[in-house]
């Protein structure tokens, strides 16, 4: 057990704040204001790593997976301002990939010991809902074994409108193809006045929250993300957390939520900086206090790099994602962080920050290795292929 909070411990501005979360009491949106806005982000951590040791003890999770993005063709190439990763027709950085190509793909580096893929793609015509269902159940025929994690819920609102078919319609025969869960992109920022400057004409807040208030309906778990560091003001961002808190007050089928960071390079932002350690590890212990209702909290190493996301662990995050291989979304969008860790790695990162570390499965099932045997396909220390 943690020790018990004393609020007079803390900052005269953060003592409400911390007998709150002494008491077990949900936090307004003043309270998830002043936690973006205050100066004492060490004591801010202080209690975020509380409800995560309440929560979670000494456990920290990794997965092992693997990113499939099928192409980057997307009609939506100059509406996402801020993204680096779409592609249109005859551009030198695009690309299309076949069936063939996709379970190519999915088998290097992977091997058994895979339990996810995690498959995002641009928005192209003819990569349609029926190419999607022969994708997955050709993966779900090679690998059975295996997490289909897979379509924003941009993709799932292209794919209904694309076919002229229900967000409900699109969900069922994807998790009848195989689908297993979704991610969480494509949340950005839900509020207005942010999404007409960086996505315009991109599925609106209200619009992705029916896609996931759907697939929790059909009993289909999904995460949940934002992307912080742009034109944001802290109203916006205490907006979307709570639009995210209602949503799983309602369903609970969110696994966990991951605060994405704005990487500006190669888009059309026309921003230069980069967010700092401080604003990363705020918006995760700010997620963990806010979001009581969410049982994980993602500290994704590829993004804030293994040394930040070692210390994220206790600012409130309990996940660091997985082996990462060939990571392209954040990389295209300058990110320079490593694209690949070994089992062995990322467990040591995770030991070395003072934590348990533990392998899940997507829904954050306990996964228990054999020890590892003579032959390279079943030594757990090689390289796999993975991501958030």
């Amino acid at each position: 057990m943690c020790a018990a909070i004393d609020p007079h411990q803390y900052p005269a501005e953060l003592r409400s704040l911390a007998a709150k979360v002494r008491d077990g009491e949900r936090l307004d949106e003043a309270d998830a204001a002043l936690c973006f806005t205050t100066p004492h982000l060490l004591h801010l951590g202080r209690l975020a790593d509380h409800v995560r040791r309440e929560r979670h003890g000494n456990i920290a999770y990794f997965n092992i997976n693997r990113h499939i993005n099928p192409t980057n063709l997307c009609v939506y190439t100059y509406n996402c301002k801020f993204c680096s990763f779409a592609a249109l027709e005859g551009e030198a950085h695009a690309w299309k990939m076949s069936h063939e190509q996709v379970y190519e793909h999915a088998a290097a580096q992977g091997g058994n010991d895979i339990t996810e893929f995690h498959i995002v793609a641009g928005l192209h015509a003819e990569m349609d809902l029926e190419w999607y269902e022969v994708m997955l159940r050709g993966l779900k025929e090679r690998f059975p074994q295996v997490h289909l994690k897979a379509f924003t819920a941009i993709e799932i609102g292209f794919f209904a409108k694309l076919h002229k078919l229900t967000i409900e319609e699109v969900l069922i025969r994807l998790r009848d193809a195989g689908l297993g869960s979704l991610p969480g992109g494509g949340a950005e920022i839900f509020h207005e006045d942010v999404r007409k400057i960086i996505c315009d004409g991109k599925l609106d807040a209200d619009e992705w929250i029916e896609v996931h208030r759907t697939a929790h309906r059909l009993g289909i778990n999904t995460n949940a993300t934002m992307l912080y560091g742009h034109v944001e003001g802290v109203e916006h961002k205490v907006d979307h957390l709570m639009r995210l808190r209602a949503l799983q007050d309602e369903s609970g089928r969110f696994n966990t939520f991951i605060p994405l960071a704005y990487h500006p390079e190669n888009n059309y932002m026309g921003l230069r900086y980069h967010t700092t350690g401080t604003e990363d590890l705020r918006h995760l212990a700010t997620a963990r206090l806010v979001l009581d209702n969410f049982p994980h909290i993602k500290a994704y190493w590829i993004m804030i790099t293994p040394k930040l996301a070692q210390v994220a662990l206790s600012f409130g995050a309990n996940d660091v994602d997985g082996t990462v291989v060939e990571e392209t979304i954040y990389h295209m969008a300058g990110a320079n962080t490593e694209q690949q860790m070994t089992r062995g790695e990322l467990e040591r990162i995770i030991r070395e920050a003072g934590f348990e570390p533990v392998e899940r499965d997507t829904l954050y099932n306990p996964i228990e290795r054999k020890p590892a045997g003579p032959t390279p396909a079943s030594n757990p220390e090689r390289s796999v292929a993975a991501t958030t």
